[in-house]
């Protein structure tokens, strides 16, 4: 069926922003957004005009902000989106300070009368501020994605028609334009071997129908974000060995040698949250234009102890977020609950088009960690 064009703005939550927001927008913005690749662009999507089509729209977003700061934000896109970044960080900004308060204030009267009171309050403050946390995350991600032009994919229950999941179009070549050549090997290789279907498949392979269990379905997205979060940290990683071993090549002998031995890969992934304010989107970055030895050989070289480093995610917040984000996508619309018994009808184009998607999230997700971190401290996973 033929597609037909419209414009996706904002997800519209009906919300309205507090009056004090537009004086707390002038505020010098200590979040360097611009080198991260956090750009407001105008973001126009193809919907499909027919039932049996997923159908994207401005309301369509599979996860709703739930906290003041959240919604606040999207007041903020619909209204004056050129102050869009310096809301974001001045709301984490004031989440940190509020929370570094309330912290101070239960140390300040342990062993008072008030000691139990204060601790509570902290307690509760630490739990909204995470949740707004994980709200500004998501509308960074979601973001990330208007950049090169692609909605997510709202739930399912909204792409389900007659038992039959399609999602067209599949934005598979803006999702792909993100990566390196050779990182993009490795993406495909991976969407691949999840979706059951060889790389270099023809257009008829694609459009073959296939079936799946909605739990089965949500499994492979989440592993698939992951795998994004992973290759975003393994490359990073691998870019700074280099520039490390291009640097100790003026060293002496013995100093050169003395590095080797004690591992430059344990030394430098240590060292991968110096580049938060310079990381970039998989294949973006100015230092990824320049040669990059075989990523894959490079990962599977890996020993179990780097492994688990690179692929293990680096806060709480970004484990719930994807845990939230997976359920309002796979969940039922009414009640959140997985059908873990049904099965559903589609294509392989379509599983494609989620695990792509899924790859990207996790890709976005890390710069946004990172990025967000750089203000406001997220709590350790």
């Amino acid at each position: 069926m033929d597609a037909c064009l419209s414009h996706h703005k904002i997800p519209n939550f009906s919300i309205s922003p507090k009056p004090s927001i537009g004086h707390s927008l002038l505020r010098q913005s200590t979040l360097n957004f611009r080198t991260s690749g956090f750009r407001i662009r105008p973001l126009t999507v193809i919907a499909s005009a027919g039932p049996s089509h997923c159908q994207f729209s401005n309301l369509n977003s599979p996860l709703e902000p739930r906290t003041p700061a959240g919604k606040d934000l999207i007041g903020v896109l619909q209204n004056h989106p050129q102050l869009f970044h310096l809301a974001v960080a001045d709301e984490l900004k004031q989440l940190s300070d509020d929370r570094d308060h309330a912290l101070n204030r239960m140390v300040l009267t342990a062993g008072s009368p008030d000691a139990c009171l204060h601790r509570r309050i902290a307690q509760m403050k630490e739990k909204e501020c995470q949740f707004a946390v994980e709200d500004i995350m998501y509308l960074l991600v979601f973001y990330k994605f208007s950049e090169i032009k692609v909605p997510l994919v709202p739930k399912l229950s909204q792409c389900i028609y007659n038992g039959r999941l399609e999602i067209r179009p599949s934005k598979d070549w803006e999702l792909e334009s993100i990566y390196s050549f050779d990182v993009l090997q490795i993406i495909r290789d991976h969407v691949a071997a999840v979706i059951g279907l060889r790389a270099n498949s023809s257009v008829t392979d694609n459009w073959a129908i296939t079936t799946i269990a909605r739990s089965a379905l949500r499994r492979k997205y989440v592993s698939s974000i992951l795998y994004g979060y992973f290759l975003k940290s393994a490359l990073l990683r691998l870019q700074l060995e280099q520039c490390v071993a291009l640097d100790s090549q003026d060293l002496p002998p013995r100093q050169r040698a003395s590095i080797q031995h004690h591992g430059i890969k344990s030394l430098l992934f240590y060292r991968i949250s110096s580049m938060r304010s310079e990381s970039q989107s998989l294949g973006l970055t100015s230092q990824e234009k320049q040669p990059v030895d075989d990523l894959k050989c490079y990962v599977m070289g890996f020993d179990p102890e780097t492994l688990q480093r690179c692929a293990k995610l680096k806060s709480k917040e970004a484990t719930n977020l994807i845990e939230n984000h997976s359920r309002a996508l796979f969940g039922d619309e009414k009640t959140g609950s997985l059908e873990a018994d049904e099965v559903i009808l589609t294509s392989f184009s379509s599983l494609k088009r989620l695990v792509l998607e899924a790859v990207a999230f996790g890709s976005f997700l890390w710069d946004t960690e990172e990025c967000i971190n750089t203000v406001y401290k997220l709590n350790e996973n």
